[in-house]
């Protein structure tokens, strides 16, 4: 599965833990895939092999669910590492391999700059699959009529099928599964509009989740027990990235080829370092209705000063003590210069969780940018009826 680094920051790798690195991406692996790791050598060493290998010891099948649970392991990061090689060839960046409680993801800096190489980046790891199914099912059937060697056989065959399974689920056509983003590239090469490519999947991709939660809740209903759980986890899972890919593009399609100048609020109701604080709240933020204010020592923005500051200090104070008391100082966490593409300042406001940005020209305040600056702006655009094409 392949997803842009801005859709992988939704699902929230924060904890991933880098293992190494391999041709230069970085594989890490979420605490969630733990969880999966250990239900695969429970299920494998209670299920899979004790019918297979009878006779044998608990402990033995075991070994061997560990055994077959780092063989798909493996078979991920080839998998992962299919999408991302293939991305490279294409000129794009990939932030890493993530493996987590639902598979593996290939993060990719930005989407793919055409249909070909769409297609090309999403069916690679489905290929890879399918081919690693071939080889381990060649590898089981030479192994299983030797003598002793069906130990190998039963971990291939697993393989194989897991493999197999992989590939085929990876194939459907609901974004953003593999399957989900060759539809898009093939609609997109269509229509060479990426927007509405990416609409038809990822509705696609809603309904398919939509789907496996309801069946994944009849079956827990009708004692499927912990299948059915597993099956409305993956049905949420899908509904959430599809429609987070849908409205990433949309975000990206408003505010493509803006910068924070364009957009920031020339209307300034700034204050002197030196005034009071009274005065602040009096002649600024209540005159005005503002919460934030910047703060100037002559022409050189210095910081800005907001409500949390001015609650550090009673009321009686207010007029003795100095705006620079309480003034946050103008950094790199909360300006922006002028020039900064508004995608980027988006992504900044959502990392940080900042509502306001001071835009800055050398040490000038030119204008302030807020959020729901950026979001009044994508409603109209969406409203109007903005199109992202090839």
């Amino acid at each position: 599965m392949t997803l842009t680094s801005a859709q992988a920051g939704d699902i929230m790798f924060k904890n991933a833990v880098q293992l190494f690195e391999i041709f230069g991406f970085k594989l890490k692996v979420d605490p969630s895939w733990l969880l999966i790791a250990a239900l695969i050598v429970w299920s494998l060493s209670t299920s899979y092999f004790p019918p297979a290998l009878p006779g044998e010891t608990a402990t033995f099948y075991t070994a061997l669910g560990i055994i077959a649970m780092l063989g798909m392991f493996i078979s991920l990061i080839l998998h992962e590492l299919s999408h991302s090689l293939v991305a490279r060839s294409y000129g794009l960046k990939v932030g890493g391999i993530t493996l987590f409680i639902f598979g593996g993801v290939a993060e990719l800096e930005e989407e793919p700059h055409d249909p070909k190489s769409e297609f090309l980046i999403a069916i690679a790891g489905p290929l890879m699959s399918l081919f690693l199914a071939a080889l381990f099912y060649g590898a089981a059937t030479l192994a299983a009529p030797q003598t002793g060697s069906s130990y190998a056989g039963a971990v291939f065959g697993y393989l194989a099928l897991i493999n197999l399974v992989l590939a085929v689920f990876n194939m459907i056509p609901a974004f953003p599964l593999d399957g989900g983003r060759v539809l898009r590239a093939l609609i997109w090469g269509v229509t060479q509009d990426l927007l509405r490519a990416t609409r038809i999947s990822s509705r696609i991709g809603t309904v398919f989740g939509l789907f496996l939660m309801l069946t994944g809740a009849l079956a827990v209903f009708s004692g499927g027990g912990i299948g059915g759980f597993w099956q409305i986890l993956i049905g949420f899972f899908i509904l959430n990235a599809s429609n987070g890919s849908y409205q990433n593009l949309l975000v990206k399609a408003a505010l493509r080829g803006k910068t924070a100048k364009q957009l920031m609020s020339e209307t300034l109701h700034t204050i002197d370092a030196e005034a009071t604080i009274a005065e602040l709240v009096d002649d600024v933020m209540l005159r005005h209705g503002v919460s934030f204010v910047p703060v100037l020592s002559g022409e050189t923005l210095i910081g800005y000063a907001d409500t949390s500051g001015v609650r550090r200090f009673e009321r009686e104070e207010w007029g003795g003590r100095p705006v620079r008391d309480i003034l946050v100082p103008a950094e790199a966490e909360n300006t922006v210069a002028a020039d900064t593409p508004l995608n980027e300042v988006f992504k900044f406001m959502m990392k940080s969780s900042r509502r306001k940005l001071m835009v800055v020209e050398g040490r000038r305040l030119v204008g302030v940018i807020s959020l729901s600056d950026l979001m009044h702006h994508m409603a109209l655009e969406q409203e109007i009826g903005t199109r992202l094409k090839a």
